[in-house]
């Protein structure tokens, strides 16, 4: 297991203690469970050193206050990253023409390979990620700019096997340091060149897949049976997903598909494919607990609902009985999904 792995069930073990300590005390509030003061003592006693050793060795979250800086802390290495890696576009940009060639072949190679560098350094030094992710995003970044500016300095014909390699170097980044962000990088990029490649088999230039949206979707379907590291699952299925159903959404109101259909009758394959596979996919998501699944999905099925019920009420419907019935269907939504829930649990062994 590697670090990155074992960070994360450290911090799952932490957070499964903290639960047992709550739910002891409501035990003992409740009379439930009775512990001798020496029996309590104990089990403090080894509650406290498993979670110092935790804290010493993970650098976990013990609490919720340091749970919540957590957050804050990723949220700002990931600005620190968009930050630093708009100053080195900038910067290119700002002073790149007066740099002598050589001395621009030289940038360009050392950039990505000093972030590495740099990575690979904080991944030593600190227990968290927060620094060799915010590192690691700048290499990721400076490789897609090196990239772009090699072709601009040979004069080099676009290609979209530079997806390719962004996606490569993403996907090396986060396996190396277990970063989720870099590799939901590396996955859309991975995304990109599939669908450019599609698009470039009908003969049409590779750069327009994004008028086709059934490229992406393919692309998307790929990303989910996709075999995948176990703590970057999630990562996949969010990124898959939000690809798979954003090309639905757009190809519900285009219909610019390859099938051979009119527009109106692509329309309306895509609406009812885009509702029934959202409702698949929260089923999927509620059996196997995939959390994320579930949210991201549910999403997509109101935003595929509310968007058909306003094609189909809004025009020739007065606004309150619009309204009035949206809300109705909210609240049967709401009886559904609580009938569902109480089905799983009854199922639950």
């Amino acid at each position: 297991m590697d670090d990155a792995a074992s960070r994360q069930e450290a911090q799952r073990r932490t957070d499964r203690i903290r639960a047992f300590r709550a739910e002891l005390e409501q035990l003992q509030r409740e009379s439930a469970l009775e512990l001798s003061p020496e029996q309590r003592d104990r089990l403090d006693a080894h509650l406290d050193a498993t979670l110092r050793g935790l804290a010493a060795r993970f650098d976990v979250d013990t609490s919720e206050r340091e749970k919540q800086m957590s957050w804050g802390m990723r949220i700002a290495s990931t600005l620190g990253a968009l930050a630093l890696g708009a100053a080195a576009v900038l910067f290119f940009y700002q002073f790149w023409g007066l740099i002598p060639i050589p001395a621009q072949l030289l940038v360009v190679t050392a950039a990505p390979l000093a972030g590495m560098a740099g990575a690979r350094f904080a991944s030593r030094h600190e227990t968290t990620p927060y620094f060799t992710s915010l590192i690691s995003l700048v290499a990721f970044a400076a490789f897609v700019l090196d990239l772009s500016v090699l072709g601009s300095i040979f004069n080099l014909v676009p290609t979209p096997h530079a997806l390719l390699a962004w996606a490569v170097f993403a996907f090396a980044l986060a396996w190396r340091f277990g970063l989720r962000l870099v590799m939901a990088a590396g996955l859309v990029c991975g995304m990109g060149w599939v669908a450019a490649l599609l698009m470039s088999f009908t003969g049409a230039w590779w750069a327009e897949f994004g008028a086709r949206p059934e490229t992406v979707l393919a692309a998307g379907l790929l990303v989910l049976a996709a075999p995948c590291r176990r703590d970057f699952a999630s990562t996949h299925r969010l990124t898959g997903w939000l690809a798979v159903f954003l090309a639905a959404l757009f190809l519900s109101f285009s219909g610019d598909s390859f099938l051979p259909l009119e527009k109106k009758t692509a329309e309306k394959l895509y609406q009812v494919a885009g509702m029934a596979g959202t409702a698949a996919a929260i089923w999927a998501g509620i059996r196997r607990q995939w959390k994320e699944t579930v949210n991201l999905t549910a999403t997509f099925f109101v935003i595929f609902l509310f968007v058909r019920l306003v094609d189909w009420w809004w025009d020739w419907m007065p606004k309150y009985l619009f309204f009035f019935l949206a809300g109705l269907i909210a609240i049967g939504l709401l009886l559904a999904f609580r009938g569902l829930r109480g089905k799983l649990k009854e199922a639950r062994p």
